[in-house]
């Protein structure tokens, strides 16, 4: 009975040696999982029956390695008669709290995988972008509408002045050549000035003693037209009748009577048309003398008035903007003294009267590229309709067509391409544009705004271009530096010690 009492009691204590060695093991092994995932340093049982730490070896990919199991250590001997003591129980691990779902910061919902994390990613890119392009040309849009409301309420200033950068642009050369030859700023500023006003007079004056003089035989031509032209329609294939083209002057007649009143409306609009011309050509006038003295000090000062961020860039378009106008000016003056010429010698040859006069109307109208010349010159198919019959108008259309195509596929490619660089088509959707909101100014001064912001743009966008290549080339060099720094530091630190200065040497001692 002894015996099994001792027996018992060596079990016992067997069995809290083992729970004992259990509760130390989970807890170092909770311990290190907390320190370290990836190596967990568990207790083993060595041979000698000792508890040592060291990490878990790896499991090769052909499969689980078995791990020998000790046995347990032999329980110590009892001696008989000693107290039975009770091993403790063993403490079970708290269970770890649940964990919570994650919550999105500033939204107050639960986090789910199949659920974006803003609303906004849950808009498709394509979406997003078109909806931002949109927003972005609609306040571009609003702004270009400002833009040009403004203009129009200042259209008498601001047609002045595109006029004058016009003029300026074609007599400038004459200025610095002046200057670089020794000639004042103000001395050949104002010789150019005066020569152009002259000129542009002498060109007025030779239009008005052409029409003056040759007006009386027109007037018979047009009335001999005007007959002809009764003549046909009665004889030609409409096979109208006396009264019915009696009826007809009478309804023009009466029309002209009844609307009196709008007709004196419409001369007091002309004084006031007449009043605001002869204003802006003094403000021309004005203007360009003005650019012609001070151009440099006016684009000084508005450059200054730019964000200092701006500044770099805009000096070097503006240089390539006056050049591109300049080019545009004398190029167009070129291309529209040769249409003059052209129109001129047919109209001439095929007896229209008014040759001269109706030569710088195209001259002028020449201005307005691809279209302008040949616009101006219906009014000479007009002339050659009424004063020599429609044989010899056709004709004069034919000449027409056939200038306008030299100078679409010739002259404005040789003489213009290389200054305005735009497609035909733009520059006909300029125009178009252009004559819809200001009218015969907005036609002429349209496709020279089109190419100097052409020029503009392009000069920035080369600018951002070339600044960007300096960059990503500094950032390689940069990183070339640190990987060379950080594979050889003796070669790296061999430009430091090279301009280090060397010691003086010191005397040898006798």
């Amino acid at each position: 009975m002894a015996r099994g009492g001792k027996a018992f009691k060596a079990v016992a204590k067997g069995m809290a040696v083992v729970a004992s060695a259990a509760a130390v093991i989970e807890r170092r092994r909770r311990a290190a999982m907390a320190a370290d995932p990836h190596e967990l340093a568990v207790p083993v049982l060595t041979e000698g029956h000792t508890l040592v730490e060291g990490p878990v070896p790896a499991v090769e990919a052909s499969g689980p390695v078995p791990v020998p199991r000790a046995d347990p250590a032999p329980a110590p001997a009892v001696p008989v008669g000693a107290p039975v003591v009770e091993a403790p129980a063993p403490v079970a691990p708290a269970p770890a709290a649940p964990t919570e779902p994650t919550v999105h910061a500033g939204l107050g919902r639960e986090y789910h995988p199949g659920r974006p994390a803003t609303p906004a990613e849950a808009v498709p890119w394509g979406l997003r972008v078109a909806a931002e392009s949109t927003w972005r040309l609609l306040l571009l849009g609003a702004a270009l509408y400002v833009v040009f409301y403004v203009v129009d309420m200042l259209r008498l200033v601001a047609f002045s002045v595109l006029a004058s950068l016009l003029i300026a642009a074609l007599l400038e050369p004459s200025v610095s050549w002046l200057r670089r030859h020794g000639a004042p700023r103000s001395l050949a500023a104002g010789v150019v000035f005066l020569s152009g006003l002259a000129g542009i007079g002498l060109v007025g004056w030779f239009v008005v003693w052409q029409v003056s003089t040759n007006l009386p035989d027109v007037t018979a031509q047009v009335k001999d037209g005007v007959n002809q032209l009764r003549d046909w329609l009665i004889t030609g294939p409409l096979h109208l009748t006396q009264q019915q083209i009696k009826d007809f002057a009478d309804q023009i007649t009466k029309a002209i009577t009844t609307n009196t009143d709008q007709l004196t409306s419409a001369s007091i609009t002309g004084a006031q048309i007449a009043v605001e011309v002869l204003t802006a050509l003094l403000m021309t006038f004005f203007t360009t003398f003005f650019l012609l003295y001070d151009g440099e000090r006016i684009w000084n000062w508005a450059l200054r008035g730019l964000p200092r961020h701006s500044r770099f860039a805009m000096a070097g378009a503006g240089p390539k903007a006056w050049a591109t106008l300049t080019a545009y000016v004398r190029g167009t003056v070129c291309v529209a003294f040769i249409d003059a010429v052209c129109i001129g010698i047919g109209i001439d040859l095929l007896g229209v009267p008014l040759a001269m006069p109706l030569a710088v109307i195209i001259f002028l109208g020449a201005f307005v590229p691809l279209v302008g010349a040949l616009v101006t010159g219906t009014v000479a198919v007009l002339i050659a309709l009424v004063t020599q019959g429609p044989w010899t108008a056709l004709m004069v259309l034919v000449v027409l067509i056939a200038v306008m195509q030299v100078e679409s596929h010739i002259l404005q490619p040789l003489i213009l391409g290389r200054a305005v660089r735009v497609h035909p088509l733009g520059v006909v959707l300029g125009v178009a544009a252009g004559g819809i909101i200001g009218g015969i100014g907005g036609a002429v001064v349209a496709v020279p705004l089109i190419a100097v912001t052409n020029t503009v743009i392009t000069h920035l966008r080369r600018r951002n271009e070339a600044g960007q290549a300096v960059f990503v080339a500094l950032e390689a060099a940069r990183e070339a530096a640190e990987r060379t720094a950080a594979t050889h530091p003796t070669a790296a630190a061999q430009p430091n010690q090279a301009v280090q200065p060397s010691p003086v040497a010191q005397p040898a001692a006798d």
